[in-house]
């Protein structure tokens, strides 16, 4: 049996921070329950060794066989003792929510567990919900750009708060090539840590095949496991675009329903991720479709066999193929920025019937609205701004700002007050801007 403690906090790719370390602090102060999810291999494990560390207690390692075999079969006896109870990848034993639910009808203090798990929670067998009002969920993501630059900025946060200050006479030094780069490397730790090419495509093979592999099985008995690969690499296909699983599963062979199962089973690992479309007030006209987007562009990239060479080149196909990998990039260092904010009701997307859209929308719980749409050109026309203008014209004052981030080099605010920022901007600090 292994239990593991006092683990070193850092990674060793330069021994990055985790911001969302200080956040999961906080939380674990207000919550009985503190569940980190998120894919595999994101630092979920670190940042739990890190916070018991600093507890003075242990982790309950359930990825450890013969820990598991032991917490199946006595689950009450690993949820009592110093608090936080830590319990790394609980999903190998849902049992053990039972055992901590009846620990806290006893101790509902705030600060009793801390939990991770690399299987969204509501994939779970139905006793995973008996902790429902007591858990509180936070997605941990991998690395962001700002954390793998060393740096603390949240575009976001100031898009809601003083989007003005955002804009000077700024030159992004940022070259369309590196933008390929950091598309291409994605923000797995492990994966940055290859030096090679060929070596982070191992790894993303790896990665794949024990997902796929190996939690698939864990999650749910499957007929057609065979056909999972080539479903993953037709909905990736898919990334930054209308979501469309009837597509996806008739190329892989399977009939929708089963397509629709097997989607879900992908989602419920962190592979891809859905973002809804949005928009109470603008529904009349709106596509009620999602959008489809991989947890990780690098991931994308290799499962679509997309190397920065093929990605750089300036011919249709390629230019294509980056803009899709482009906006998964972006949407995801959004979601990065947003895992660290409090106060946040809705992120979708929004599109209409006549050909209007904008990539991203974010509602606060306030009702003020922010919203962005992502090009992966080095110039923004008019049209591009089309969409943003919709919103806020139908919105009024609830919508605080329209920004179009694109890979070009200046940062400016357009003659009808929506925001041109290079992309950049979501890991350049606002001191170095000017």
């Amino acid at each position: 049996m292994k239990v593991v403690g006092g683990a070193d906090s850092g990674y060793q790719q330069g021994h990055v921070s985790r911001r969302i370390e200080d956040v999961a602090r906080r939380l674990l102060s207000e919550e009985p329950v503190l569940a980190l999810h998120g894919p595999r291999a994101v630092g979920k494990t670190t940042l739990l060794r890190s916070i018991a560390a600093s507890r003075g207690v242990g982790v309950v390692d359930l990825d450890d066989l013969a820990t598991r075999k032991a917490v199946a079969e006595d689950p009450a006896a690993f949820v009592s003792g110093r608090a936080p109870v830590c319990i790394d990848e609980y999903q190998h034993v849902p049992p053990i929510l039972d055992a901590i639910k009846a620990e806290l009808n006893l101790n509902g203090s705030p600060g009793r567990f801390l939990i991770t798990g690399s299987t969204r929670h509501d994939a779970l067998p139905l006793m995973a919900q008996s902790l429902t009002g007591r858990l509180h969920r936070m997605t941990v993501h991998p690395l962001s750009q700002s954390e793998i630059a060393g740096v603390d900025v949240n575009l976001i946060s100031n898009l809601f708060s003083d989007p003005a200050a955002i804009v000077s006479a700024r030159r992004s030094s940022t070259t369309r090539d590196e933008y390929v780069a950091r598309v291409a490397a994605g923000g797995f730790p492990a994966a940055l840590r290859r030096t090679t090419a060929a070596a982070r495509s191992r790894w993303f093979g790896d990665y794949v095949s024990l997902c796929l592999e190996r939690d698939v099985a864990e999650l749910a008995r499957i007929q057609q496991k065979a056909t999972l690969p080539g479903l993953l690499t037709r909905l990736v296909a898919q990334t930054g675009q209308i979501l469309n699983v009837s597509a996806a599963g008739a190329e892989a062979g399977l009939n929708k329903r089963t397509a629709d199962n097997y989607t879900k089973l992908l989602e419920a690992l962190f592979l891809v991720y859905r973002v809804p479309a949005w928009g109470k007030t603008l529904r009349a006209r709106a596509v009620a479709m999602p959008k489809l987007h991989v947890v990780d562009s690098g991931l994308a990239a290799h499962l679509l066999r997309l190397s920065p060479e093929k990605l750089g080149r300036l011919e249709p196909t390629a230019l294509q193929q980056f803009g899709h990998l482009f906006e998964t990039f972006v949407v995801g260092e959004v979601h990065k920025q947003l895992s660290l904010m409090d106060g946040i009701a809705a992120v979708g997307h929004w599109r209409t019937h006549d050909g209007a859209e904008v990539d991203l929308v974010i509602e606060r719980d306030d009702g003020s609205v922010i919203a962005i749409e992502i090009k992966a050109g080095s110039r923004v026309g008019d049209n591009d701004m089309a969409g943003l203008r919709v919103i806020r014209n139908a919105l009024g004052d609830a919508f605080v700002a329209g920004a179009v981030m694109y890979a070009g080099e200046w940062s400016y605010t357009s003659k009808d007050g929506i925001l041109v920022l290079p992309v950049d901007c979501l890991w350049t600090p606002m001191e170095k801007i000017g």
